[in-house]
């Protein structure tokens, strides 16, 4: 008979220990143990005049939904709040068994201050960091709460940059064609040591009134790469396109090869030329919308795989 595993137990117990780490860390970083905001309230006090203060139409069994809180408990906080002469209640014209909750002048009064101290306090959170750091750090939450609330969390909205590579970046397209061609393909390491070639001629034989890399950030984070090195006077090529899984599906291959097209033509390129292989559908139909053409193919033994399908493109600039 098969028994069912509690969470707990389920659950890597060093993964476990570290959120709880986290927890008591970040109470104690923001003083959610302490009197909250220096006032007499609780913290579940502040947030719900928060709800009342925000909300257009406050509804207390929306707001108790949203809260996760007990009807009962969340009822004995609105009366108390009745009492201070914080809260008054209007029938709901939707539903005569609701009122909509509104905060008055009082009540906006005593929610005013509380909210501009927590402000200031974020603020002091940030304050000793670098403005990198706070990009990291606020990137970082938002990433928490994506992975443990995806529906709650607010829509990333998609910032995407071009930029020429910095310390590290150069690296890291090895490092992604390695990962994700042995993921994907199964390749073998000889590919990531061919990449890691291609990289290294790149940065110790940079021309860069004929040459250009450009790394693809989405929302900060790398996602991508392209190449133009020089092949000849009148030949430019385009190497190592690379895009991670959580890039694709944005027009970002079709965009990197685009600026590499135009930079060709800036510099009196003729001809750009790529070498690529059959199985990589994705790139070939990018190539293929530009105005590639397919002019060479054979069969190789490489990466560890026994038949692969290399293929030659050029483009007429």
């Amino acid at each position: 008979m098969a028994t069912m595993s509690t969470p707990s137990t389920s659950i890597d117990t060093a993964a476990v220990k570290a959120i709880r780490q986290f927890n008591r860390f970040y109470t104690r970083r923001i003083g959610a143990l302490d009197p909250y905001l220096d006032s007499a309230m609780s913290l579940t006090d502040v947030r719900v005049l928060y709800e009342l203060a925000h909300r257009e139409m406050p509804i207390a069994s929306e707001i108790g939904r949203d809260l996760g809180f007990d009807a009962g408990y969340l009822s004995r906080i609105l009366r108390r709040f009745e009492t201070e002469g914080w809260l008054t209640r209007a029938p709901d014209a939707r539903d005569a068994r609701q009122s909509v909750l509104h905060l008055t002048d009082a009540g906006h009064a005593a929610f005013a201050p509380l909210q501009q101290k927590s402000r200031d306090e974020a603020a002091a959170l940030l304050a000793p960091l670098a403005p990198a750091q706070r990009a990291q750090l606020v990137q970082a939450m938002g990433t928490m709460q994506a992975l443990l609330d995806p529906a709650a969390a607010p829509a990333k909205p998609q910032t995407v940059i071009l930029r020429d590579p910095g310390p590290g970046d150069i690296g890291w397209v090895v490092q992604q064609h390695g990962e994700i061609y042995a993921r994907e393909y199964g390749w073998d390491s000889s590919f990531e040591a061919l990449v890691a070639q291609i990289a290294g001629e790149f940065l110790l034989k940079f021309q860069p009134e004929w040459e250009r890399c450009w790394i693809a950030e989405l929302n900060g984070e790398r996602m991508g790469s392209i190449f133009v090195v020089r092949k000849s006077a009148s030949v430019a090529q385009l190497r190592l396109l690379i895009l991670s899984p959580a890039a694709r599906g944005l027009g970002l291959g079709g965009r990197l090869v685009d600026e590499c097209i135009a930079f060709a033509r800036r510099k009196g390129y003729k001809k750009m030329v790529l070498w690529t292989n059959s199985c990589l559908l994705a790139a070939r139909g990018i190539y293929a919308k530009r105005g590639f053409q397919l002019v060479k193919s054979e069969t190789h033994e490489s990466y560890g795989k026994q038949e692969l399908v290399g293929e030659t493109w050029e483009l007429k600039l």
